[in-house]
């Protein structure tokens, strides 16, 4: 596709906005008014459009419902301190989506329609950002296998989008995690580094008996012995030691290489932490938690951008924290803010406005 890239707008008659509160909205249930759509046929990318929000209709034999092919990416967008509308590391998320697309065997998108698509889109809807404290504008940008036809083949045809979001805290409170010990998110070898579809369903069972048994989510440990960790069900991990900070190393393939996590460890060394990238298993935890050396538990996320932790539960034993003294997540969370909301430098280039 050349450089001169040619979106049609056909922009909706009247705004939904007006009648939405957008204080403490409920994350990932109310979508603005337009979506980007873009079709993979004959090999290129064609028919790039920004539309109404609105249903899509497609063929029983649809090969993503059949077998799978299918990824995405969350985004977020924030109105800084000049009332600018700006994005958080969105060419991050867009090297990550190719690379899952490649894992998947799927058309990577070109940076002409995932970044230039995302920014009119968002110019477009741009009064849909919350400006309240811990809201944003989550953007969705997905792709899904499209041909109709039965049969374990890659797809030949594709459809790529972007629907956003408005959205407030994700997590209101800190949480209780439980630690896994029978079922596997992913083995090397696998699709653990790819952010497809397939991981989040075969998380949900366990995420639910967790729920059960009075847990908020689950921290996945590996297929073989099931006691090094790699992340919890919506975000990447962090442990905070009297020495250094800790989060499950990505060598493996089995983590997801999270944008955020990569800004946290970025901003923790700029605090003058030694961050450590490494295998880390829970019996490790539970012997420095015992000897005071285990401080703090927290998540790192687009969607839950820095949540606490206040307890993780293995096989009877109960790591508990108390989130109010944690020091170290909350200077975080006040970096990582301020950067986003132009209250500091950014020095990374993180930020894109529009």
């Amino acid at each position: 596709m050349s450089g001169d890239l040619t979106i049609k707008l056909n922009k909706t008659a009247s705004s939904r906005l007006p009648g939405v509160e957008l204080k403490n909205i409920p994350f990932g249930k109310v979508f603005t008014d337009h979506m980007l759509v873009a079709d993979y046929i004959d090999g290129k990318w064609q028919n790039v459009e920004i539309t109404s929000y609105q249903p899509l209709t497609f063929d029983p034999s649809l090969a993503a419902i059949h077998y799978g092919q299918s990824i995405f990416e969350g985004i977020k967008a924030y109105v800084n301190a000049n009332g600018e509308a700006v994005i958080f590391r969105p060419l991050d998320n867009f090297a990550r989506f190719n690379q899952s697309a490649v894992r998947m065997q799927m058309p990577e998108v070109p940076e002409e329609i995932f970044m230039d698509g995302m920014k009119q889109l968002i110019t477009i809807d741009k009064n849909w950002i919350p400006t309240m404290e811990n809201h944003s504008l989550y953007i969705r940008p997905f792709m899904f296998a499209t041909d109709t036809f039965i049969g374990v083949r890659p797809s030949a045809t594709y459809k790529f989008m972007i629907i956003l979001s408005p959205t407030g805290p994700y997590y209101g409170k800190p949480m209780r995690i439980a630690v896994e010990e029978t079922y596997t998110r992913a083995a090397p070898g696998g699709v653990g580094q790819a952010k497809n579809a397939g991981n989040y369903g075969g998380s949900l069972k366990p995420a639910e008996d967790a729920r059960l048994n009075g847990y908020d989510q689950v921290l996945w440990t590996d297929a073989f012995e099931h006691k090094w960790l790699q992340e919890v069900g919506t975000m990447n991990v962090f442990f905070v030691f009297k020495n250094a900070v800790v989060t499950p190393s990505l060598e493996e393939g089995t983590i997801l290489d999270g944008v955020t996590r990569r800004s946290a460890i970025v901003v923790l060394r700029e605090m003058g932490l030694n961050v450590e990238e490494r295998r880390i298993s829970i019996d490790e935890l539970i012997d420095a938690y015992k000897k005071g050396d285990l401080i703090e538990a927290f998540g790192t996320g687009t969607a839950a951008t820095i949540s606490l932790i206040k307890e993780l539960g293995y096989k009877g034993e109960h790591l508990v924290f108390n989130p109010e003294n944690n020091q170290v997540s909350k200077e975080l969370n006040e970096r990582l803010t301020a950067i986003r909301l132009g209250e500091v430098a950014d020095n990374h280039g993180w930020i894109v406005r529009l």
